[in-house]
């Protein structure tokens, strides 16, 4: 630990959470890393291990494991809030009660709230008063980064305090911060790429080939984009870092909970079991659901994500939705392309 270096909260003991933790600490910063269970904060403490979520990593001796949230709130400037999004209202609200407009709000999670359609950020918003808030997407596979292979991630924020303090926290040798000013694109990007991914796993298991995956990515990539469009994003936020980059890692890699969601359902899992197999919080399941709901209501045709509705909640048959989506018609994206004044699709 280095002398005089800021303290830094991490709140939330899950895999990214852990790794990010690992990486600030391994800078020299002391970290403060809120566990929601007193137990596995203790037991950090005593092996410097993750067992749960990055077995047989030692981490940085710089992390010191708590389970009082308030105690990181106050301590520290910077929060890295990084807890599914089931939790995260309700952590945001404690937090409300302890930060204050000198502080720097950062979400990791990926996902949407249920009912209200509400991005991270927004719900950090709406249940503190910080203004200060950023959101950090990015193809970022937890025990990669903790192995320490090379990665990158975009912090995005309409402050640029917010952007320079993210980058000059995580930046090192390994790990390189871009910024970007649209936050709900670049938010919104992290949250459609987990529902591809379930798809995209879902094809492997059933070994449809690399052109079956090259195509799903790509038409994935158009559906994230004409979304973001109608929700007043810049579509060309998708092309980056937080758009195609998380896209693609996240719809190859076995380390990704949604890709292997889909990998267990191809192989004959019902949904509730693969769940249940990966032990960890596969976002991708739930945003299925809302943003089918929410663009039906705006009139915005997601061909695969409805295809995974129909086969994951909905009863119907691998054929048949396969049928459906080799069946629909080609000029919808090209019509968007020029919309967005994108090249055409070919």
């Amino acid at each position: 630990m280095n002398k005089g270096m800021e303290t830094i909260g991490i709140i939330g003991g899950g895999s990214f959470g852990s790794a990010l933790a690992d990486m600030v600490g391994t800078k020299g910063h002391p970290v403060l890393h809120w566990y929601r269970a007193v137990e596995s904060a203790e037991r950090f403490n005593a092996t410097r291990e993750n067992a749960k979520y990055l077995p047989g990593l030692r981490l940085s001796d710089n992390i010191t494991a708590t389970g009082d949230l308030e105690e990181v709130a106050r301590a520290c400037k910077l929060l890295i809030v990084s807890v599914p999004s089931p939790h995260f209202r309700d952590v945001s609200r404690k937090l409300g009660d302890w930060v204050d407009g000198g502080h720097i709000l950062v979400s990791t999670t990926k996902g949407i709230e249920d009912h209200s359609f509400k991005l991270m950020t927004e719900i950090l918003r709406e249940e503190t008063c910080c203004l200060k808030i950023g959101a950090l997407s990015g193809p970022n596979l937890a025990k990669e980064i903790a192995a320490k292979k090379p990665s990158g991630t975009v912090i995005a924020s309409r402050y640029e305090e917010v952007t320079q303090k993210v980058q000059e926290v995580l930046s090192g040798p390994y790990f390189r911060v871009y910024s970007n000013t649209d936050v709900y694109g670049v938010e919104l990007g992290g949250v459609l790429k987990n529902v591809y991914a379930i798809a995209t796993g879902l094809v492997a298991s059933l070994k449809m080939g690399d052109n079956t995956t090259g195509m799903l990515i790509t038409r994935a990539l158009a559906e994230m984009s004409r979304f973001a469009d109608k929700m007043g994003s810049n579509p060309l936020t998708f092309l980056g870092l937080a758009g195609v980059g998380d896209l693609v890692t996240t719809c190859t890699s076995p380390l990704s909970r949604n890709y292997r969601v889909g990998m267990m359902i191809g192989q004959g899992f019902t949904l509730d079991q693969a769940v249940e197999r990966i032990g960890e919080v596969a976002e991708g399941i739930n945003t299925i659901r809302i943003v089918k709901e929410k663009a039906a209501r705006l009139g915005i045709r997601m061909h695969i994500l409805e295809g995974l509705h129909a086969l994951l909640f909905e009863g119907k048959d691998l054929p048949t939705v396969l049928q459906q989506l080799m069946n629909v018609p080609q000029m919808e994206d090209v019509e968007f392309a020029y919309r967005a004044g994108l090249n055409p699709p070919h």
